[in-house]
Formats: structure tokens, sequence, C-alpha cells
């Protein structure tokens, strides 16, 4: 009698199983790619805080579209965006948020001493960072503190 070779299937690491996991909440498709959803995204940005790529995160928020969002999905991406500014920019920089789901982060600009802000970070908004706004065009500017009303 010989042996037959049977196939040994290598089971999935933990990695592999959150990823399906996170996959299958989402309903993640070939027709709905993982950026498509804010959800992925915002999941996202927030490794990458925790792994301590700050600008990194910042740079998945300033593309993240917002529009086809829910109520849920702009609070949260409004808490992570505001818990990686603070840790990013400091309590001192400027917050300016028109609306839940938009905000940008601004501070003074060094080389414009009549009042400029420089956007440094956005959420929602088509500015561009390194835009310069004037800090009278913007109503509702607050500091990124904590209890400060941001």
């Amino acid at each position: 009698m010989t042996a037959t070779p049977t196939l040994t299937r290598t089971r999935p690491t933990l990695e592999q199983l959150v990823d399906r996991l996170i996959a299958a909440f989402l309903a993640e498709s070939p027709a709905n790619p993982p950026a498509a959803s804010p959800a992925r995204v915002i999941h996202e940005a927030r490794q990458q805080r925790r792994a301590g790529e700050l600008e990194s995160a910042l740079t998945l928020f300033a593309r993240l579209e917002l529009a086809q969002a829910s109520e849920s999905e702009l609070g949260w991406a409004s808490a992570e965006f505001l818990a990686l500014a603070r840790r990013r920019f400091g309590a001192e920089a400027l917050l300016y948020r028109p609306t839940r789901g938009r905000a940008a982060v601004l501070t003074p600009h060094a080389d414009c001493p009549e009042g400029l802000l420089e956007v440094r970070a956005v959420l929602g908004l088509r500015w561009p960072v390194g835009k310069l706004v004037s800090r009278r065009s913007l109503r509702g500017l607050r500091t990124l503190r904590r209890g400060d009303g941001s």
C-alpha cells in the first residue's frame, strides 16, 4: 500500500483573521475597496496614530471623503482627527471646525507677522496643507486644548 500525499492547510495568522473580520464587518468587495469606506480609512489612520506614524495618519484624513458618511462615521472621524491633531501639534494649535466632519488645524505662520495662519491638517475640507488663511476670516477658531469646546 502506498501512502498518498495529503494536503495540509496552513492556519491563518491572527492578523489575517482580524483582516477578514474587518472586511466582513465593513462589507468589502472588489466594487467597494477598503479605501472607499470611511470606516476602513478611519480605522487605518487610528492604527497609524497608535504606531506613531502621525504624518501618514494625517494624510489619510486629508484624503478621506465624508460626503456619504453616516453620522456615527462623522463623529468617529472627528474624534480620531482631534486626538491625532492634539498629539501631533499640541494643545495650543488652533482648530477651525465649521460643521461636524469638517475641520482644519492651523498654526501661526512664522514668515507672516500680519496674523496669517497656515493650514497644517484637514478633515473633510478641500484646503491644501500649507495654505495661508486670515485669522479674521475664520469664525469660531479655538485651541485644541481639551475642555475648550473642541
